[in-house]
C-alpha cells in the first residue's frame, strides 16, 4: 500500500505509481486501435453499416455502472473489514501485553509474551500472503519454539495457543493471581476472532461469476461504442472511446485489486508496515530502544 500525502491537483493528473493505468494500458491501446479502425471504415464491416446510436449505450451504461458499483462496494467492504481486523489486532496485542506487565509478578517473563505476540502478527501476515515466516520466527522466538512451529500449517493459531500456555504457566508458578487469568484470556479470544476474520476474507473471494459478467460487458460495450459515435463525432471517436473505456477498465481493475486486501499490490493493505509497527510498540512497552522508523509515519491507532 502506498502511504503519502495527497499531491497537488495538477500532479495527480499524471500520477502513475498507485494508479491502475499501467495495468490497463494494453486494453486501452487495443480499444484505441479498434476505435481508430472503425473511424477509418466509417462504421462499416464488409460494406455493411452497423446501425447503432448513443441512446442504447446510455441504457447499457447505466446497467453496467450499477454492476460496477456493486462490485467495487463489495471489494471496498472486504478491504475495510480487513483493515478493521488489523486495527483490532494492534489494540488487543497492546492490551494483552499491558495486562501481562501489570499483573504478572515476574515482569521479566513478559518479554516472552511480547515476542509470542510479535511472532503472531508476522506469522499471520505470511499466512495471508502465502510466504515463509521462518526468518521472522527465528528472529523472535527461541529455537525450541521454532522447532515446534516448523511442521504446523496454521502457525498463528499455534502461537495464540502458546500465548495461552504462557498465561497458564504464570498462574501455576504463582506469578499471576487465578482471578486475573480470565482477564488475560479476553484479548486472546479477540485475537483468535481477528485471525478467523482474516482467514475468512482470504479464503472466500467474491463469486467469480460477477467478475465474468462485468468483464464481458465492459469489453462488448467499449468495442461497440465506436460504431455509435463515429457518425456524430467522426475523428474524435477514438479519443472519446478511450476516455470511456479508461473509466470502466480502471474501476474493474481497482475492484479486483482491493478484493484481496492482503496482497502486495500498491493499493492493498500495508501489512509490512503494520506488523513492524505492532512489534515496535510492544518492544517499546518493554522499555527497549527502538531503531529509526523504516516507513512513512502513519497512525494505525483505532478510535
Amino acid at each position: 500500500m502506498i502511504l503519502r500525502p495527497r499531491p497537488h491537483w495538477l500532479r495527480m493528473l499524471f500520477v502513475l505509481r498507485g494508479s491502475v493505468l499501467p495495468a490497463i494500458t494494453p486494453q486501452l491501446l487495443f480499444t484505441a486501435g479498434f476505435a481508430g479502425l472503425v473511424t477509418l471504415l466509417h462504421g462499416k464491416v464488409f460494406l455493411w453499416k452497423i446501425p447503432l446510436n448513443v441512446v442504447s449505450f446510455s441504457l447499457i451504461g447505466l446497467t453496467m455502472a450499477i454492476f460496477l458499483g456493486f462490485r467495487n462496494n463489495t471489494s471496498y467492504a472486504r478491504y475495510w473489514e480487513a483493515r478493521t481486523l488489523w486495527g483490532a489486532i494492534l489494540n488487543e496485542t497492546r492490551s494483552l501485553l499491558r495486562q501481562g506487565l501489570v499483573h504478572v509478578e515476574a515482569p521479566g517473563k513478559a518479554r516472552e509474551l511480547a515476542m509470542l505476540l510479535s511472532a503472531f502478527v508476522h506469522a499471520l501476515r505470511h499466512q495471508l500472503r502465502g510466504s515463509d515466516p521462518a526468518a521472522d520466527l527465528a528472529r523472535l522466538l527461541p529455537p525450541e519454539a521454532c522447532r515446534r512451529l516448523a511442521p504446523m500449517r496454521f502457525k498463528p493459531a499455534v502461537l495464540l495457543l502458546m500465548a495461552g500456555e504462557w498465561v497458564r504457566d504464570r498462574r501455576r508458578e504463582g506469578a499471576l493471581e487465578p482471578v486475573i487469568a480470565p482477564a488475560l484470556e479476553v484479548p486472546l479470544g479477540r485475537l483468535s476472532e481477528a485471525l478467523g476474520g482474516c482467514e475468512r476474507i482470504a479464503s472466500t473471494p467474491i463469486p467469480f461469476t460477477y467478475a465474468v459478467i462485468i468483464h464481458r460487458t465492459i469489453y462488448f460495450y467499449c468495442l461497440l461504442l465506436p460504431f455509435a459515435l463515429v457518425d456524430t463525432i467522426s475523428l474524435m471517436t477514438p479519443l472519446i472511446t478511450v476516455f470511456v473505456a479508461y473509466t470502466f477498465f480502471a474501476l474493474e481493475a481497482l475492484g479486483a485489486e482491493i478484493e484481496e486486501p492482503f496482497g502486495t499490490a500498491p493499493n492493498d493493505l500495508a501489512l509490512d508496515a503494520m506488523t513492524r509497527m505492532i512489534e515496535s510498540t510492544l518492544r517499546e512497552m518493554l522499555g527497549e530502544t527502538l531503531p529509526p522508523p523504516q516507513d512513512t509515519v502513519v497512525d494505525f491507532v483505532e478510535t
